[in-house]
C-alpha cells in the first residue's frame, strides 16, 4: 500500500500564504484525486517593506491571490479558497495567531461542508507565526471533527539549528518522503515561477517533499528553544506570545462535538 494513500483522495491543504503550498507539496498536489487548498491569510503583511514597490498592501495581497490561482492551475488544482471570517474578514499576514477563534470557526464551517478525508498543513517549527498557527488550527479542527491530519515541513531554521529544505525539525515520528518525477518537477518549477513576487523559488523544485501524521504537540511550548525564524527577523511577535495565544484559545474554548460532519 502506498504510504501516501491517506493524502491522495479528497484532501484539504490548509496553508498560511500563497506559495506555501507550491514550496511544500506541489508534487503531492499533482497526485491527489481531489485536492483543495485553503489560504488562511491575505498574504499582505502590514510592514511596507513587503509591499512598497506594489503601491499598497491591498495591491500586493491581490497580486499574491492571482499568483496562487495561476500556480495551482499549473499543478491541476481548481478548488482554491481564501479564508474570510465573519467578524474580521480576511486575516492580515502575520496576524493569524491574533484571530484564532474566528479563524477556527470559519475553517470548521468550511471543513464541515467540504467533508475532506484528510487535512494537511504546515509543520510546527517556528519558521513563521502563521505557519505555526495553521498547525494549531488544524489540530483543533481534526480533533473536533474526528479527521486525520498530517503536517509538512517547509523552511530551514536560522541560528544554531541547521536543516535542509522540507526536513523535519524533530523527527520523533516516522515520515513519508515523496521524490518527484521529472514531470512533477517541471510542473512544480512552473508553479514556483508563477510566484514572481516572492523572488526565485525554482531552486527547490526538485526537493524531496516530506509528510507525516500530525504529532500531539504541546502548543504551550515553543517549537524549539533556539531563536525562531521570525524572532531572528525581529518581527513584532515572539514565540512565547504566539504560544500564549494557543494556550488562551485552548483554555477558553471547550471541545465541540464532531456531530457537524454527520448532519
Amino acid at each position: 500500500m502506498d504510504p501516501l494513500a491517506p493524502l491522495l483522495g479528497r484532501t484539504l491543504v490548509i496553508v498560511a500564504h500563497p506559495d506555501d503550498e507550491a514550496v511544500a507539496c506541489a508534487a503531492l498536489l499533482q497526485r491527489m484525486r481531489e485536492p483543495h487548498v485553503l489560504f488562511c491569510t491575505d498574504g499582505g503583511p502590514l510592514d511596507p517593506w513587503f509591499w512598497n514597490r506594489y503601491g499598497s498592501r491591498e495591491a500586493y495581497s491581490l497580486l499574491r491571490r492571482k499568483e496562487a490561482r495561476r500556480a495551482l492551475e499549473i499543478v491541476g488544482v481548481s478548488h482554491v479558497e481564501f479564508l474570510k471570517t465573519r467578524s474580521a474578514g480576511p486575516i492580515v499576514d502575520q496576524q493569524l495567531f491574533q484571530h484564532l477563534p474566528e479563524a477556527i470557526d470559519a475553517i470548521s464551517d468550511f471543513v464541515s461542508r467540504l467533508r475532506p478525508e484528510t487535512l494537511l498543513t504546515m509543520s510546527y517549527e517556528g519558521s513563521h507565526p502563521d505557519h505555526d498557527s495553521c498547525n494549531f488550527i488544524t489540530s483543533v479542527i481534526a480533533r473536533e471533527l474526528s479527521l486525520a491530519a498530517w503536517e509538512m515541513p517547509i523552511e530551514p531554521l536560522f541560528k544554531k539549528i541547521e536543516r535542509k529544505w522540507q526536513s523535519l525539525l524533530l523527527p520523533a515520528q516516522p515520515a513519508v518522503s515523496l521524490r518527484p518525477t521529472p514531470n512533477e518537477i517541471a510542473r512544480k518549477k512552473r508553479a514556483l515561477e508563477a510566484y514572481a513576487s516572492q523572488g526565485d523559488l525554482t531552486g527547490i523544485a526538485d526537493a524531496t517533499e516530506t509528510f507525516r501524521p500530525l504529532p500531539a504537540y504541546d502548543y504551550t511550548r515553543r517549537p524549539h528553544q533556539d531563536v525562531l525564524n521570525y524572532e531572528s527577523w525581529q518581527w513584532s511577535m515572539t514565540g512565547d506570545q504566539v504560544c500564549s495565544a494557543f494556550e488562551l484559545y485552548s483554555n477558553t474554548h471547550r471541545r465541540r462535538s464532531p456531530a457537524s460532519l454527520n448532519r
